[in-house]
């Protein structure tokens, strides 16, 4: 009896621990796949998955340089979600490091070079996770149009 009231209190003290936060992480990978494939079986496209889960469709490789994940590009692009396509962020010019930006396209820009084209096709985990940030609702699939305009230097 002792030790069932022990493991009792223990279990209250672990259940109260601060340091969860309130807003659970959520696996929307099942989720998201099937939402990524649907779109491509609608929008009829040739799309590679990448070992992360990461879908992309190469339209132009282009003939420049190719970036690594540590590079700085500057981008033309178009971000929308699989039911619209309006979007919810675009530039036609926009110069970054491949360090500061999403995971989704710290990966999916490396498989372009100078001058390609194409589409990014990111599950959450490779964006904002399960959290909604800057009005993107959590578990969201990111669908980026690409234009890698130049490999900068450093």
């Amino acid at each position: 009896m002792k030790y069932t009231l022990l493991i009792l209190i223990i279990a209250l003290f672990a259940s109260c621990d601060s340091d969860v936060p309130e807003e659970r992480i959520i696996d929307y990978t099942a989720e998201n796949e099937a939402e990524i494939k649907q779109y491509i079986e609608d929008n009829d496209l040739d799309a590679e998955k990448s070992a992360s889960g990461l879908y992309y469709v190469i339209e132009e490789q282009g003939t420049g340089e190719q970036p690594t994940a540590s590079s700085n590009v500057t981008v033309a692009y178009k971000g929308y979600f699989t039911n619209s396509n309006t979007p919810f962020d675009q530039s036609e010019g926009y110069t970054t490091s491949l360090q500061k930006v999403i995971p989704g396209w710290t990966e999916g820009i490396t498989y372009f070079k100078e001058g390609g084209k194409g589409k990014l096709l990111i599950p959450s985990h490779l964006a904002y996770g399960s959290f909604t940030q800057n009005g993107i609702p959590g578990g969201s699939v990111l669908i980026f149009d690409i234009h890698l305009i130049k490999v900068n230097q450093d």
